[in-house]
């Protein structure tokens, strides 16, 4: 997961976070309802860390830039032989997969979030 930007509104209410995931469709899918989850908490977080009386309501939003990218490639890359590891190697791409799981219990222990039910509190 790549945080590629975010948009905060001129009154700071709300704010768009724009994250590229690669991966399936079921990781992705998975990626979001973990940041949707932990949103309140983070606007908490944003508002006790920058003493606002309002924080900003978060937003998160897919950003494909870099899938779309690595299609626009891949003839590229077959062409000269490149294997585009996602896709083309599964055995890494379970690999990328479980170090991302475990980055997302460091994340939740550093931040004091634990999960009930899928849901993060």
């Amino acid at each position: 997961m790549t945080v590629t930007g975010a948009e905060v509104s001129p009154d700071l209410r709300h704010a768009r976070v724009y994250v590229s995931v690669l991966g399936s469709e079921t990781e992705k899918q998975a990626t979001f309802d973990g940041l949707d989850s932990v949103a309140s908490f983070l606007r908490s977080r944003v508002a006790r860390q920058l003493q606002l009386r309002v924080a900003p309501e978060i937003q998160f939003k897919e950003d494909d830039t870099i899938a779309r990218a690595a299609e626009a490639l891949r003839p590229i890359a077959q062409e000269r032989g490149v294997a585009f590891i996602l896709n083309d190697r599964p055995d890494i791409a379970a690999n990328i997969t479980e170090i991302r799981r475990q980055e997302m219990e460091r994340a939740r222990e550093v931040l004091g979030v634990r999960q009930v039910r899928g849901r993060c509190v």
